[in-house]
């Protein structure tokens, strides 16, 4: 799992459209990143992830939350994890996931699962991030790539990129605006992660 020329795994889990995956993908298409998408998942069979996962050729599958709609339980946290290590996945990354991740996935890859967040944390964490901008009257706002620990929006940050939010802005304009600097900073983030793992 060194750097250099090795083929980086990935695993992505989403919950919805996957706009991230589609930029990870793109990346790896142009050449721009060295990985695979081993495997897509979502806890949402309706996500368009998975669509999007199916029409790559990429294998796509619905994770079993026990009928939990925003839980994620220890059971299937253990399941997930157990299949993202047969399929010698090296970094796992969140794209729009939303449930809390925490051990044991924590335990068995530690500081190898990532999540992009539509504010420059530790300001606004948690859901709408960019209508909490909107409303706290916010001059600027952005997004982070940042390793995923127990809390909620917490774990150390990797990379940041900002964005101006303007006088005119409302949540959805600000929040596109956001979404295009995600799209090259998730992948400037997973080769930046890759060149720290040790074999």
């Amino acid at each position: 799992m060194s750097a250099g020329n090795h083929t980086i795994k990935l695993g992505i889990l989403g919950s919805g459209s996957g706009s991230n995956m589609q930029a990870i993908l793109d990346a790896i298409e142009d050449g721009s990143l060295n990985a695979e998408i081993t495997i897509v998942l979502s806890d949402n069979p309706d996500g368009y992830i998975l669509e999007r996962a199916k029409k790559a050729g990429i294998p796509a599958e619905v994770i079993d939350c026990g009928g939990f709609t925003t839980k994620f339980p220890d059971q299937s946290q253990q399941a997930l994890a157990e299949k993202l290590k047969a399929l010698d996945v090296d970094i796992i990354c969140l794209a729009g996931f939303m449930r809390l991740v925490k051990q044991p996935m924590l335990d068995l890859y530690p500081n190898r699962i990532l999540n992009i967040h539509p504010s420059i944390l530790p300001a606004y964490p948690g859901l709408e991030a960019w209508q909490q901008a909107v409303d706290d009257g916010a001059t600027e706002s952005g997004c982070t790539v940042h390793y995923v620990d127990a809390g909620m929006d917490t774990g150390p940050i990797i990379l940041q990129a900002k964005v101006p939010v303007l006088a005119n802005d409302t949540a959805d304009t600000l929040h596109q605006r956001i979404q295009v600097e995600e799209h090259s900073l998730y992948p400037a983030a997973i080769r930046k992660v890759a060149v720290e793992i040790k074999p």
